[in-house]
């Protein structure tokens, strides 16, 4: 997926915010731990919880949710995630990205660049660091950790099905130079391996006939039967929901699988290309 968008980009730290550091810090003195206890429990470093208490992060979901596991807030953390959600997306992205996350299908056409889902903390960075206009460098920090914990959805139970189609384009641009675009094809090989539910297929640079010259798309399927769509351009974000759209979507999907290359015939040419450099 392309960009994320951010409701909480300001630098003061919102009364939500503070809410949300000021019940970590609660519950963790009522559990008679410090910080370093509660990092140590966590797996995560000791200045990162420091930094959700004092509101100067966005406490993830997967944070607030084993944090109320170990500190015994029955509840009340968990029930904070929702909040920090509102707290990081634009409204309209916080609507898409809710959806994604109980998706029972995911599908998506990408020309710029590796899709979000698969991409590594490294090649995600490099992407903001070169955004225009600029981004701070906090922001680029909360862009990223937005970007990460939004692939959790890949190995959420039950695991939804995963397809792409990528530009081979997008495996040849050194997006933060070529060490880290071998570390990212790397990653997308690795996560191919080991994902029996994702698919990546590769659409050849010299292919002759190609569906998807009109941009990116992304398209879901939902728990209860509804089919969406998701387009991002520089005019803005656009969520489809009109069954006839969305099916012309789905019947464009499906030429461009068609026309790239099969998914073994993808993974040799990824392997290839990250040989090479």
């Amino acid at each position: 997926m392309g960009a994320v968008g951010s409701a909480g980009s300001g630098r003061e730290p919102s009364p939500a915010r503070r809410h949300v550091g000021e019940l970590v810090k609660l519950f963790r003195g009522l559990a008679d731990l410090t910080q370093r206890d509660l990092a140590e429990r966590l797996l995560m470093s000791e200045s990162l919880v420091g930094a959700y208490e004092r509101a100067e992060r966005i406490p993830t979901t997967a944070f607030l949710v084993e944090a109320d596991a170990a500190l015994g807030a029955k509840g009340v953390l968990a029930s904070c995630v929702a909040m920090m959600e509102e707290e990081k997306y634009s409204p309209k992205f916080l609507g898409w990205v809710r959806t994604v996350s109980d998706a029972v299908s995911i599908n998506a056409y990408e020309i710029m660049v590796v899709p979000g889902m698969l991409q590594t903390a490294s090649y995600a960075r490099a992407l903001y660091e070169v955004r225009v206009p600029a981004y701070e460098p906090e922001e680029i920090d909360r862009y990223v950790e937005m970007r990460l914990e939004l692939q959790t959805v890949l190995d959420r139970k039950p695991r939804p099905t995963v397809s792409y189609v990528v530009e081979e384009a997008a495996l040849l641009r050194p997006i933060g130079g070529e060490a880290v675009l071998k570390e990212q094809l790397s990653h997308l090989l690795e996560s191919i391996r080991v994902r029996k539910h994702l698919t990546v297929q590769v659409m050849p640079t010299r292919r002759t006939l190609h569906a998807g010259l009109h941009g990116p798309l992304q398209l879901l399927s939902t728990r209860d039967g509804r089919n969406l769509g998701y387009a991002e351009g520089h005019g803005g974000d656009t969520l489809i929901s009109k069954p006839e759209e969305v099916n012309r979507l789905i019947d464009l999907f499906g030429v461009l699988r068609a026309q790239a290359l099969s998914p073994w015939e993808s993974a040799d040419l990824i392997e290839r290309t990250a040989a090479r450099l």
